[in-house]
């Protein structure tokens, strides 16, 4: 009899530790299983991640609104530049087309003087010329016209018209000889060429 028992007590033995053991897997798996499913659905981290997104977003987006406000500016500076440019060039070149106007009158009036004059009644009309076309030289100082009388100078084509040439040994070549014509700048800034003849090389007959 106790022959017989101990093989089925040792059996009972091993069966326990048996169950133990898969009791001790079951817990540790479930325990596992369970940390992960906290750790999948923990609020506070899936909180963070979209904190961060939603901060990401923000900063793209104030760099474009600080991007378009400095265009902006720039845009307004340059727009208020080019107004303050044409305000006072229209204060500065304004009367252009004025001065074009009254130069004919001008002009009639320095060939006025120019013919020679033997009566009385011919001196008292050219001094009457003269006294206006000194009216006209103040009217133009007023306004800063200056006349361009290039005689004996270079001839320059920035200001001055060439209408023809004549040979000539007595200046070098390319200077101005006579002025057919005055010109006139307004603010340094030409209204009308001269009108000049122009010297060339005088050209000796062969024999």
């Amino acid at each position: 009899m106790k022959k017989v028992d101990e093989p089925k007590k040792d059996a009972s033995a091993d069966s326990d530790e048996i169950r133990e053991d898969e009791d001790g897997l079951t817990e540790e798996n479930a325990s596992e299983i369970g940390s992960n499913e906290c750790n999948e659905s923990d609020p506070s981290a899936l909180e963070n991640d979209s904190d961060a997104t939603e901060i990401d977003a923000l900063k793209l987006e104030i760099k474009a609104l600080k991007d378009e406000l400095l265009r902006s500016r720039a845009e307004i500076e340059n727009t208020r530049k080019r107004a303050e440019k044409d305000i006072a060039s229209a204060h500065k070149y304004g009367l252009e087309r004025l001065v074009q106007d009254i130069l004919p009158v001008k002009d009639s009036m320095d060939m006025g003087l120019e013919i020679p004059v033997d009566s009385d009644v011919s001196d008292a009309f050219r001094e009457g010329m003269e006294l206006t076309s000194k009216m006209f030289g103040d009217f133009f100082e007023k306004l800063n016209v200056k006349a361009i009388n290039p005689a004996g100078e270079m001839f320059d084509p920035e200001f001055h018209q060439a209408m023809m040439t004549e040979p000539s040994s007595d200046v070098e070549k390319g200077t101005v000889t006579k002025v057919m014509q005055q010109g006139y700048l307004l603010n340094d800034r030409l209204v009308r060429p001269a009108l000049v003849v122009v010297a060339e090389e005088e050209i000796n007959a062969e024999d």
